[in-house]
C-alpha cells in the first residue's frame, strides 16, 4: 500500500462525533498530497465556519496522521473557519 493510500485510511479513523461520520467521507479533508519523502499536506474544512468541532477535529486529524509509518511532516492548511488562525497555530505547536 502506498503512503497516500496509508495516510488516507488513518484519516477515515478520525470520526466526527456530531454525524458520526468520518472526516473523509464527510469530505472535511481535501487537496491530500503526499511526497515520496514522507510529507503529507492536506486541507482542513470544518462543517461550518463556526464548527464548535473544529480544534477537535484539527488535531485529531495530525494525530492519525502522525501515526502512520513513513510520515516525516504534515502540513494542514484550515480554510472557511472563524478560528483558522488559531487553529492552524495550535497545529503548529502540536507537531
Amino acid at each position: 500500500m502506498e503512503l497516500k493510500e496509508k495516510v488516507a485510511q488513518a484519516l477515515t479513523q478520525v470520526i466526527d462525533p456530531e454525524t458520526s461520520l468520518d472526516v473523509m467521507r464527510m469530505r472535511l479533508v481535501t487537496d491530500l498530497n503526499v511526497t515520496d519523502d514522507g510529507v503529507v499536506s492536506l486541507t482542513f474544512i470544518p462543517s461550518s465556519p463556526v464548527c464548535p468541532l473544529g480544534f477537535q477535529l484539527a488535531i485529531s486529524i495530525q494525530e492519525a496522521i502522525k501515526r502512520v509509518e513513513g510520515v516525516k511532516d504534515i502540513k494542514i492548511d484550515v480554510k472557511n473557519f472563524v478560528y483558522a488562525e488559531q487553529v492552524k497555530m495550535a497545529l503548529e505547536q502540536n507537531k
